[in-house]
C-alpha cells in the first residue's frame, strides 16, 4: 500500500465500524444498599435510587442486603439483582444487555413487539446466554463457576472457548459450567427445585447460594 493511502484506509475503517448502541436502563426497585458506578468507574460510585436512569457501560453493585430491579424498556427485559452482586450494563458486544461478574440475578424477557428480532444476551465468565422468550436465574461464584436455572422458555449457552458446541437448557432444567468446565444439564424435578426456591437463595443442587430476594421482590 502506498504510504499516503494508510491514513485514508484507517479513516474509512473508522467510518464503517459499527457504533456500539447506548441502551437506557432504569432502577425500577431499590432496597437498602445499591450502588451505581457511571462508566464502570468505582471512584465515581453513587447510591442508586428508585426511578434513576443508567446507561450502557455503567456498573451496578448491591451490598450484603441490597437488592434492585433493572429494566431495559426498549428490549422488554428486566433483571432482578440479588444481594452481594456485581454487574455491568451492556458490554459493547452485540446483543449483550448485562454482564454478571459475580453474584446472583434473575432475568425476565418479554416478547418483542412489531416482529423485532434483536438478540438479547447475558454474559457470564466464558459464555453467553441467548434467550428465546425466557425467565431464568444465574449465579456466578468468585471462581467463575456459573449456575443456570431455567424457569420458562429455553436458554442457549454459547461457550467462548475453541471447539465449544452451544447447548440448550429448557424450562425445568439447570446447568453448571465455567472456564475449563464442560456444561452439565440436569432436571430440577429430581430435587423439587422451583423459581420460589431460587428467590430464597438456594441452588438446584440443594446448597445455599448468594443473597436472595425477599418474597414479592425488593
Amino acid at each position: 500500500m502506498m504510504p499516503w493511502l494508510a491514513p485514508l484506509a484507517f479513516t474509512l475503517l473508522q467510518a464503517t465500524a459499527p457504533v456500539p448502541e447506548v441502551l437506557a436502563y432504569r432502577f425500577d426497585e431499590v432496597k437498602r444498599t445499591v450502588y451505581l458506578q457511571p462508566g464502570g468507574e468505582k471512584a465515581k460510585e453513587v447510591r442508586a435510587v428508585k426511578g434513576a436512569p443508567a446507561a450502557s457501560g455503567d456498573a451496578v453493585r448491591t451490598g450484603w442486603l441490597g437488592q434492585t430491579i433493572l429494566s431495559v424498556l426498549e428490549r422488554r427485559s428486566r433483571f432482578e439483582v440479588f444481594a452481594d452482586t456485581q454487574v455491568q450494563l451492556a458490554s459493547g458486544e452485540p446483543g449483550v444487555l448485562l454482564v454478571v461478574q459475580r453474584g446472583r440475578i434473575k432475568a425476565i424477557f418479554q416478547a418483542l413487539v412489531d416482529g423485532r428480532q434483536e438478540e438479547r444476551r447475558v454474559a457470564v465468565p466464558g459464555a453467553l446466554l441467548a434467550v428465546r422468550g425466557t425467565k431464568y436465574g444465574v449465579e456466578v461464584t468468585k471462581d467463575g463457576t456459573t449456575t443456570l436455572a431455567v424457569f420458562e422458555g429455553v436458554v442457549e449457552v454459547i461457550g467462548q472457548g475453541p471447539h465449544t458446541e452451544p447447548i440448550r437448557v429448557k424450562a425445568g432444567e439447570w446447568s453448571t459450567f465455567g472456564p475449563g468446565m464442560a456444561a452439565k444439564v440436569e432436571t430440577m424435578r429430581a430435587t423439587g427445585f422451583e423459581e420460589r426456591t431460587w428467590n430464597q437463595g438456594m441452588r438446584p443442587n440443594g446448597t445455599m447460594g448468594s443473597g436472595a430476594m425477599t418474597p414479592g421482590g425488593p
